[in-house]
């Protein structure tokens, strides 16, 4: 079922354009993602300009997009609950940063690679419709961003970029993205603007040597459907490294509750996350960050403490 077509976008929404370009990226690969990309768009939109007419009849086709999503993937339990719509859009936006990160420390400098920085930073914005960004996400969006801009313009200037983290300096992306590889969306919800940057000077200049990567960010991440490698260059294959498995806590085999455990709903929520952040750790073959948070949800769940 196709999603109601949007009016052109007006020009005080402008900074939304991206979310809802990725979003119609997304819509046959990644729906849930696309529905909450849309919603981040939404929302937004909404504190930005309500009123006017123009952005009133924008907002109120977008809403329209949403609802038909929330009808057309309503047995989605991504969809339904918030818990797991957060877990899967942050699988899928470190899936992209990963992909990148790797991407970049082999020296493999191409316009998918750029794209991806740049989509897992937006991705990471979208991340805000489930609540106030952790602090790592926080920094992992200004890296992607920050790198999507400097391997853009080190390639535009005939460059070669410096692969892995580094001191960042001041640098401005083509937000467009026609140099990643983008196409116009096709709905009239964006209008080209040659103008139209990435300022970094919101990024804080600082040295970016010590950034935490996410787990099994040197093993070998799963590529997004969507970033083909057509730059004629084979990536070498990168192995991971050994893991130190850690120890299950023995004391969980015998732990027992101090009578009987009243589990709060925000109990069962953490618990819930400390799952998905488990299967999240699986899925980029990191067994001890698993394990650890496996340990988490059980202990809360045996005895309602963490």
């Amino acid at each position: 079922m196709a999603a109601p077509a949007l009016p052109p976008l007006p020009p005080q929404l402008k900074s939304i354009q991206h979310h809802l370009r990725t979003a119609q990226e997304l819509d046959k690969r990644e729906p849930v993602v696309a529905y909450y990309c849309r919603l981040y768009a939404m929302q937004t939109g909404m504190k930005i300009d309500s009123k006017t007419p123009e952005c009133r009849k924008f907002l109120s086709k977008l809403m329209d997009q949403l609802e038909a999503m929330k009808k057309q993937f309503g047995d989605n339990e991504a969809i339904t609950q918030e818990i797991v719509g957060s877990a899967h859009v942050e699988n899928y936006a470190l899936k992209m940063f990963l992909y990148a990160d790797n991407e970049d420390r082999a020296g493999q400098f191409h316009k998918n690679m750029i794209k991806s920085f740049y989509t897992a930073s937006l991705l990471i914005d979208v991340l805000t419709v489930f609540g106030e960004l952790s602090e790592e996400n926080a920094q992992h969006r200004k890296y992607a961003r920050w790198k999507a801009a400097y391997i853009h313009n080190c390639l535009k200037n005939g460059e070669t970029p410096q692969p892995g983290p580094i001191g960042m300096e001041g640098e401005s992306f083509d937000a467009e993205r026609d140099e990643a590889g983008s196409s116009s969306v096709h709905s009239g919800t964006t209008q080209p603007s040659s103008s139209s940057t990435y300022e970094a000077n919101n990024i804080p200049t600082s040295n970016y040597t010590g950034i935490h990567i996410p787990p099994g960010a040197h093993a070998p991440a799963n590529t997004p459907a969507e970033v083909p490698h057509n730059t004629g260059v084979t990536s070498n294959t990168i192995q991971p490294a050994p893991q130190n498995i850690p120890l299950v806590d023995p004391s969980l085999y015998s732990a027992q509750s101090a009578g009987e455990v009243r589990l709060t709903p925000e109990d069962f929520a953490r618990a819930q996350k400390y799952c998905k952040y488990a299967g999240s750790a699986l899925q980029y073959e990191d067994v001890s960050t698993a394990v650890q948070n496996l340990q988490k949800a059980l202990k809360l769940l045996i005895t309602g403490r963490e």
